[in-house]
């Protein structure tokens, strides 16, 4: 999924939650400017997905409309798809690269990375038997995470190719935008 529509779901979902958040309070959960918070609601506003309703004073109440629900259920259900075929994806990777280890006559491997992949490859050691080594070490290969790209690297040799994770991401992306 795209930034600009993984950011329209973000904000439905907070509007959502709570509708009388101010766009300072939506700016901090969001992490952004609240010239961005702005833009972004306009632009939703103006697509048809959020009706804005003067309270007392300057106050403002966002609402979802019912084509802001049906977008909302539409960019939840690309984003389960994304995030489950990314899964998949890795998880084979993982695999074919446990495989490759297994056979080159190793039994241990160490994980590099931090998202959610990593959590996937270490899953995928315990399913394999195949320990997991907690801190790098130059006799034993490594499985490095880089955005969503899987890399073996193998002890004195530096990295094989990339897993097909990325190939992957772009087409789920490409269909998400569709």
């Amino acid at each position: 999924m795209n930034s600009q529509l993984e950011r329209d779901l973000r904000v439905l979902e907070q509007i959502e939650g709570n509708p009388d958040m101010t766009q300072v309070d939506l700016a901090a959960r969001l992490d952004v400017a609240v010239g961005s918070v702005n833009w972004y609601l306009k632009r939703l506003i103006n697509k048809g997905y959020v009706k804005v309703r003067q309270m007392r004073g300057r106050r403002l109440r966002y609402l979802i409309t019912p084509q802001g629900i049906a977008e909302k259920t539409r960019l939840t259900a690309s984003f389960m798809q994304v995030s489950m075929r990314l899964y998949r994806e890795t998880r084979v990777a993982a695999r074919q690269y446990l495989g490759e280890i297994r056979q080159a006559g190793y039994g241990e491997v160490h994980i590099e990375g931090d998202n959610d992949l990593t959590e996937v490859c270490y899953l995928t050691c315990l399913e394999q038997d195949v320990q997991v080594v907690d801190a790098p070490q130059p006799s034993i290969p490594t499985l490095r995470i880089e955005g969503m790209e899987l890399f073996l690297v193998w002890p004195g040799r530096g990295a094989s190719r990339p897993s097909v994770t990325q190939g992957a991401v772009a087409l789920i992306q490409t269909q998400a935008m569709e």
